[in-house]
């Protein structure tokens, strides 16, 4: 339902009327939690991942793959430049990222929730303004839900659509109400980013742009040159310099990413001490290209940085939407068909592990546990095969030969359950038509485990083109769903919510732009997401988790990769960083340049 919006002069009648109708609220607090209560007091003086005395200036410098045309990050259309969205706008509340899932105010200074969490109400600080000297006001909020909702990314109208009705009893005040009990509601409207309504007058917010655009966050565009870079500069009157939540963060004055045409060359750049900081995430080069002289006299620091989190789920993803790939069986098949083992220890020097699941290392993880009773009553007792409801599910081990002929033979055993025959060595069915697909891949990173893979499924007559393109070309491929096959991957939180609903939920399989790319469609993974949402305990919640895992793992929708166990990092030794860093790992926003 559209928001409804009322005359001034009714809108405090009905407001204060509704409160007498609806759940009683609690008094206005500092922060939420999605269960419980939220951890850090009222008076906190920052989160604990953060050194709150780093030192602040001088700039930090990273090298991209990849290409943009946009500066706008909320819309499908174009590519954004990187970080837009987390330096340049801000929302009504941030997040401390050592916990599963709690806010703080930020733009807002309280938040106030109904027992049903079907009100909620936030108050605005009245110091917060957008770059441009403006004022942050309730009209800002509501625009930008309206706007955000009804021309943004399909995330948003999956989350704001739930609003019924949005209330600004004064300026500052913003009240949202729903008719359905979205539990998480309140704390995804916190986190929704706030835009300069007066800003975008005269603009079609559904275009691409590369004209910096006002957010009220610590930095501004500076510098736009397609393709090539894009740079911040700190905001020197930005309205939040000392708030709790921002102590410790943001501690450059500059902010510089260049783009690179692959990761070699992004690599070559920071060797070359044209970046500062590296995420590595090829295991090879992590292990035996960086004995270059910075490594060896300690101007260049390697670390793992642990991840507490879930592992990121990652994988080929089978297109459902196309006919070879419609029947569990065949994707079971070509699961089997993948031989770790041969490359972890031929390609990665043995650096990785296999990830099982979509909250693989984590306590919401299906994996090794029988199905409880609120995982039953959303699966069904007979919903899923027993290996899959009372844990003993494990993914195909190989001998390591690259050529295990005891997994290739049972994958060719379940295709032919399917209806699948090897013919004049090829895979074919019953009308003689050919098993065979593109596997669409963007760097050679990616080319390099494609063509493994390829090898190993022309074994068994499966005829696979490796197809390598740009960047711009994967993400229109993305969008559009146009692929039999891409490589892709989630990263899960141990709070996952209503953004399961874009990553797995049975609309994205027609709804272009969302992270549903093997196009599942499940009413049993629709339903698990729901009680995610729903759930008032613990309890309820981790069941809720664990049957959309289990269904997930059982429909065999990706060809599961590998993890490393946390992340590595290297980052030219001027660059400091907290010891501790939060649950996710690696946090590029605490980190400063050493004088």
């Amino acid at each position: 339902m559209k928001p409804t919006r009322f005359p001034r002069a009714l809108v405090a009648g009905t407001f204060f009327a509704s409160l007498l109708v609806s759940a009683a609220l609690a008094e206005p607090r500092h922060g939420i939690a999605m269960q419980g209560d939220p951890g850090l007091p009222a008076d906190f003086k920052n989160v604990p991942y953060v050194n709150p005395d780093a030192p602040q200036g001088g700039t930090l410098r990273r090298a991209e793959t990849g290409t943009f045309d946009s500066v706008n990050p909320f819309i499908v259309k174009g590519t954004s430049a990187r970080d837009v969205r987390t330096v340049v706008f801000e929302s009504l509340m941030a997040r401390n990222l050592e916990e599963p899932f709690s806010l703080y105010g930020l733009l807002a200074e309280s938040i106030d929730v109904s027992d049903d969490r079907s009100t909620v109400t936030f108050k605005l600080r009245p110091e917060a303004k957008f770059s441009d000297g403006s004022p942050v006001t309730a009209a800002d909020v509501v625009w930008s839900m309206e706007t955000l909702r009804d021309k943004g990314r399909p995330n948003f109208k999956n989350s704001y659509i739930k609003v019924s009705s949005v209330e600004t009893p004064d300026e500052r005040t913003i009240v949202f109400r729903q008719e359905a009990g979205d539990r998480e509601l309140p704390l995804i409207m916190g986190l929704m980013p706030i835009l300069s309504k007066k800003s975008w007058e005269g603009r079609n917010f559904e275009d691409t742009t590369l004209d910096p655009i006002i957010g009220s966050g610590p930095y501004v565009i500076a510098e736009v040159k397609p393709n090539e870079s894009i740079v911040y500069r700190r905001n020197r009157d930005y309205w939040g310099n000392g708030l709790p939540i921002a102590k410790g963060l943001w501690n450059f004055d500059t902010l510089r990413f260049d783009y690179y045409r692959d990761n070699n060359t992004a690599f070559e750049a920071f060797k070359k001490g044209d970046a500062d900081v590296r995420l590595e995430n090829e295991p090879v080069r992590w292990t035996s290209a960086y004995d270059f002289p910075a490594v060896k006299d300690g101007r260049v620091i390697m670390e793992k940085v642990e991840q507490r989190s879930p592992a990121p789920a990652s994988g080929f993803a089978f297109n459902t939407r196309r006919k070879i790939f419609e029947d569990v069986r065949v994707r079971e098949a070509l699961v089997m068909a993948f031989d770790f083992e041969w490359a972890n220890a031929n390609l990665f020097g043995g650096a990785y592990q296999r990830t099982f699941g979509y909250f693989s290392g984590s306590d919401l993880s299906s994996k090794g546990k029988p199905a409880d009773a609120g995982e039953l009553a959303i699966i069904g007792n007979g919903g899923l095969p027993p290996p899959y409801l009372d844990g003993s599910y494990t993914l195909p081990v190989s001998d390591g030969s690259g050529r295990d002929r005891k997994l290739l033979r049972a994958a060719v055993g379940k295709l032919a359950e399917a209806g699948w025959s090897i013919r004049d060595g090829l895979m074919k069915n019953e009308a003689g038509e050919a098993l065979a697909f593109a596997l669409t891949v963007t760097n050679k990173d990616q080319e390099k485990i494609a063509l493994h893979y390829q090898r190993a499924l022309d074994a068994i007559g499966i005829k696979t083109e490796v197809r390598l393109v740009d960047a711009a070309q994967f993400s229109m491929l993305q969008k559009s769903y146009d692929y039999d096959m891409i490589p892709a991957t989630w990263f899960n939180s141990l709070s996952p919510g209503n953004e399961q609903k874009l990553y797995f939920g049975s609309s994205g399989r027609s709804t272009q732009g969302t992270r549903n790319y093997p196009g599942i469609n499940d009413p049993r993974v629709d339903a698990a997401i729901e009680a995610m949402l729903k759930a008032t305990t613990r309890e309820e919640f981790v069941s809720a988790v664990r049957a959309e895992d289990r269904l997930l793992v059982a429909g065999h929708y990706i060809v599961p990769f590998y993890d490393a166990g946390g992340q590595w990092v290297a980052r030219w030794n001027y660059i400091g960083r907290p010891d501790k860093q939060p649950l996710p790992g690696f946090e590029a926003t605490t980190l400063w340049r050493n004088p």
